[in-house]
């Protein structure tokens, strides 16, 4: 039996709306399993490998929310707040906060998953700034956050805030 195939491309979005997106446009959930290069001599996951994890998940985030190209400018917070262990399944959930001009936050939680009995802990969970910018490397305008459920306009909220304190800790002369 022959199947036959069109050769269509399907997206979500094509381009990203400049009135904004909604968080749930770009929402990403992201599974890996900790393997043995992942982890230390006390059987659990590097943070460092966890760090990794979470830019790529926020990237991933931050670029189907802007459709365009996007680069890591901070790591404002990661609290590491358990272990996994060795054949857990990581599952990293991202999420546009707040959108500036050019930049947005993403907040990123990163659950472990006993794929045994399949009870779920928090491990972790951060806060990235991303910056869009075009092809030669240049920021460019990035489309505003819509959010639409209550807890999308406090992350909203409380994004815009910490915007506000990173952009007047930039002023403060550093000694």
């Amino acid at each position: 039996m022959k199947i036959k195939h069109k050769n269509k491309k399907r997206t979500l979005m094509k381009k990203s709306n400049p009135k904004g997106n909604p968080p749930r446009i770009s929402f990403v959930e992201m599974t890996q399993q900790v393997l043995p290069g992942d982890t230390n001599v006390h059987g659990t996951v590097f943070g460092g490998k966890v760090m990794q994890w979470i830019d790529i998940a926020g990237a991933v985030c931050a670029m189907r929310h802007a459709r365009e190209m996007v680069v890591t400018a901070s790591f404002d917070r990661v609290d590491f707040h358990a272990p996994a262990r060795l054949g857990h399944i990581m599952v990293l959930k991202a999420q546009v906060n707040y959108a500036g001009r050019t930049s947005l936050e993403v907040g990123v939680q990163v659950l472990a998953e006993n794929p045994l009995t399949g009870e779920r802990l928090l491990t972790t969970d951060a806060l990235i700034t991303y910056v869009g910018i075009d092809k030669v490397g240049k920021p460019i305008p990035v489309p505003p956050v819509l959010p639409e459920t209550e807890e999308e306009i406090q992350r909203y909220k409380t994004g815009e805030a910490r915007r506000s304190s990173r952009k007047y800790a930039q002023k403060i002369p550093k000694s």
